[in-house]
């Protein structure tokens, strides 16, 4: 019963608002992602070398850089990975309900 109502309400969108709706979450994702993309290396980066390498374990400032931007290169392949996880999941969500109608 929950499926024909699910069905019918479908039905009575119209494509274009599902298209719109689809593409505004898409680009509060690609939005989200691109802020996540420029903050945590440049933060990561900049905690790790003053906090981390050259005031926890007493490094050189030479060596400090150069392990702080290794934490940076991480940082951001750890955000790649978690926003192409969410773009298949999304994609394939949508897919769905697509096939559905």
């Amino acid at each position: 019963m929950e499926r024909l109502d699910k069905a019918a309400l479908n039905a009575l969108q119209s494509p274009d608002f599902r298209n719109e709706s689809s593409l505004a979450s898409t680009l509060k994702t690609l939005l989200f992602f691109t802020a996540l993309m420029i903050t945590v290396p440049i933060g990561l980066y900049f905690t790790t070398k003053s906090y981390v390498f050259e005031g926890a374990f007493g490094m050189s400032n030479r060596d400090s850089y150069f392990y702080a931007a290794i934490v940076a290169v991480v940082a951001v392949h750890v955000v790649l990975a978690l926003f192409v996880y969410v773009a298949w999941n999304e994609g394939s969500r949508q897919w769905r309900e697509g096939k559905q109608d």
